[in-house]
């Protein structure tokens, strides 16, 4: 009897070793769903490179990405997410676009990491991976408190992004002096930038001094009259810096009118939101210095050129996050002993990747971000 339960014993010990072997040889695949065809393929294409090339620096075999096509259709998003969920998938990266998040939490068992910097009125099993307005808000209220900055208007685009900046400045708490929003068309910006600096009256006040020296005894009013001649406004500006929510041409357009009703960069601090260091914002002199939250720019120099090392092209922004997002994955997964439930991404935690630090909390991302200044034909770092 005794040498029975000795066998038994000896079998289940066996079984164990056996079971437990072969979980851990089990893989954890992560999806990646992404445009791999289409329209917007070389973004699907740069952020499957940028996260294979994460796989390889975490080096366990323990992680697996599997891709999808999503040809950025809502409806093939869905579908090949059902695909992944069929062979396992808890967790999948992407969709990069917002307008692909509609379908999915129909699929309450995956949480998607999207590479979209949109928060508001996602499902609840989208967590937003992307540089969101609220990490971006909170860098420029460090900003504030760090230049000494009391009087900060924020010029906000009438765009589909709006809602966003507004719910961050909620959220943030920011100090604002004004808020204002804008028109994208040029004409009609002009003349709402004019509205909002008083530029006519500034203007009118420049006139009105020049006649009442003309009219006075004043033995130096020559020489007074000669410099006021010199400039094209008379009397302050109400605010000391001012926040600009916008990118690309509609940023130069807004800092194009401030100069135009005699409000430089000189005057004030213009400050917008991350830029992604575009180097044709060095070209423009006119609105230097400009202030900017964004990611660490010498981890994102060493990514482009650890990239193009070994694929021989440039990656794009988005892929730049892609890579760290499965950093991100395989820390959480191992702080929890490989085991993926329902509050991997719920607890409170911090990753340092190489964009910046990532903060988890409640099934949400915000990053903390640096800040830095265009000047001087370079992007110098503020902190």
């Amino acid at each position: 009897m005794k040498k029975i339960i000795q066998i038994i014993t000896l079998i289940l010990i066996c079984s164990l070793i056996n079971i437990n072997q072969t979980f851990s040889s089990e893989k954890i695949k992560i999806g990646l769903i992404v445009p791999l065809s289409g329209e917007y393929k070389e973004i699907g294409n740069s952020i499957l490179k940028a996260t294979r090339l994460a796989v390889n620096k975490i080096n366990d075999n323990k992680i697996e990405i599997v891709p999808k096509d999503t040809k950025s259709n809502p409806e093939i998003t869905l579908k090949v997410s059902q695909e992944l969920q069929e062979k396992g998938v808890r967790i999948i990266i992407g969709p990069v676009f917002s307008k692909n998040l509609v379908y999915l939490d129909q699929l309450t068992d995956i949480t998607f990491l999207s590479l979209t910097n949109i928060n508001k009125k996602n499902p609840k099993n989208v967590i937003s991976g992307g540089i969101n307005a609220i990490s971006q808000i909170n860098a420029i209220k460090r900003f504030q408190e760090f230049s000494k900055l009391e009087r900060s208007i924020l010029l906000i685009p009438n765009s589909n992004f709006k809602s966003e900046i507004e719910d961050a400045v909620l959220k943030t708490k920011i100090k604002l002096k004004d808020k204002f929003i804008y028109d994208s068309d040029p004409t009609i910006l002009t003349s709402q930038i004019e509205k909002l600096t008083r530029y006519q009256q500034r203007k009118q006040n420049l006139k009105d001094e020049i006649k009442r020296l003309e009219n006075s005894d004043d033995p130096n009013k020559e020489k007074k009259i000669l410099n006021l001649k010199k400039r094209d406004t008379l009397g302050g500006i109400n605010f000391d810096s001012v926040i600009i929510a916008d990118f690309d041409e509609s940023l130069k357009s807004v800092t194009t009118s401030l100069l135009y009703t005699d409000v430089s960069s000189i005057r004030v601090n213009y400050i917008t939101l991350n830029q992604w260091f575009d180097k044709s914002i060095l070209k423009e002199k006119n609105l230097q210095p400009i202030y900017f939250p964004s990611i660490n720019k010498e981890n994102y120099d060493n990514f482009v050129s650890e990239y193009f090392e070994i694929y021989e092209d440039y990656p794009n922004q988005i892929s730049f996050l892609s890579f760290d997002l499965v950093g991100l994955v395989y820390f959480l997964l191992y702080k929890n002993e490989f085991v993926i439930d329902n509050k991997i991404f719920y607890k409170k935690n911090k990753f340092k990747g190489k964009i910046g630090i990532f903060e988890i909390n409640k099934n949400k991302i915000s990053h903390i971000l640096n800040f830095y200044v265009a000047e001087n034909n370079n992007f110098r770092k503020i902190f």
